[in-house]
């Protein structure tokens, strides 16, 4: 315990140390948080996702003409209770079913609902049964919040163990460390939890200053969010370690990290919704462990999900760093 606890001392005051590295884990999220909050609140952006339930092509041509008009696009469910959620937190913006009886969902509180029940004609011929759903309006900053604080958890966890480690076998301090009592476990531990109490203490400051002025929406618990928050710290940090287990090159870390971060900010939910993406981009994001750590996080706060939803997220992600953690310790080596 005196070893790890030196170790985790020495971390600590290596990274607190390191005034940029501190600035920059907290003014980077804050200020994108700010920016998107400023550049996106407003009106809605003019773009609308329709769900369909049912073949378009089989209806009469005066019926199918709402189904061809340019700038709406048209996402197939098959999940009806699914799609009608998504349409109550203003994933879609309206649910078409095509069925015997039709039928169309949109939100009463969304003004984008509104343009494309006119578009679809409910006084009209089309013969559709007007059903609503009532959801309080979600900002796109309460939408994107939690993948910027998730993306920026990734960067420190990444980079800020497995950059680390790398650079400290390139400088032969690894080396040192193999003549002292201290073994791997112990200090692959120590690194471990000196990020996580770090990047934890961190997101939890920078949440709580951004809403105290920008007032997030929260519909769940502030515990299974910090629990969700956790679990994905710990397997990115597995995966950071994973990382710098035999790598001697700062360089050649470098570029394997880049190569983990970026699909894993642009498939995950991040920016944008995967809604209507192609089948193989949506199923390849499933095994990325910040998909499970932002969709966490985002149903917990715009949802209300409770820990029985959160539960395969929570199950995914303590898979993975069981994974990491495994072959990690496999294949690291002092030198």
């Amino acid at each position: 315990m005196k070893r790890f606890l030196a170790i985790l001392r020495a971390r600590n005051m290596e990274f607190i140390r390191d005034k940029s590295s501190v600035g920059w884990n907290i003014l980077f999220p804050l200020l994108l948080v700010l920016g998107f909050a400023v550049v996106f609140t407003g009106e809605p952006k003019p773009l609308f996702k329709v769900g369909v339930i049912g073949d378009p092509a089989s209806l009469r041509p005066a019926a199918a003409e709402f189904f061809q008009t340019k700038h709406i696009q048209f996402i197939p469910v098959d999940n009806l209770e699914k799609a009608i959620d998504k349409v109550d937190h203003f994933q879609l913006d309206m649910l078409v079913d095509l069925r015997a009886g039709k039928r169309y969902w949109i939100n009463a509180n969304s003004s984008t609902g509104y343009v494309l029940e006119r578009l679809l004609g409910r006084e009209g011929p089309t013969g559709y049964r007007r059903l609503t759903v009532q959801g309080r309006e979600i900002r796109y900053v309460d939408w994107v919040v939690p993948g910027i604080l998730a993306m920026n958890m990734m960067f420190s966890c990444l980079f800020g163990v497995g950059y680390v480690i790398v650079r400290y076998r390139k400088n032969g301090f690894l080396k040192r460390l193999k003549a002292t009592p201290l073994n791997p476990f112990e200090f692959l531990f120590a690194q471990m939890v000196s990020r996580l109490l770090l990047i934890q203490t961190i997101t939890v400051a920078v949440y709580a200053g951004c809403d105290y002025f920008i007032h997030f929406q929260m519909r769940g618990s502030y515990a299974n969010l910090f629990l969700i928050s956790l679990v994905g710290a710990i397997c990115l940090i597995s995966l950071g370690l994973l990382v710098a287990a035999r790598l001697s090159s700062e360089e050649l870390a470098g570029g394997v990290l880049n190569l983990l971060t970026w699909p894993m900010m642009l498939l995950s939910g991040v920016w944008f919704s995967l809604e209507g993406t192609n089948p193989v981009i949506q199923k390849i994001a499933q095994f990325l462990p910040l998909t499970h750590l932002v969709d966490g996080a985002r149903s917990i706060m715009t949802e209300g999900a409770g820990l029985a939803e959160i539960a395969p997220h929570l199950a995914v992600l303590t898979l993975m760093t069981a994974v990491f953690l495994s072959i990690g310790s496999l294949i690291f080596r002092w030198e």
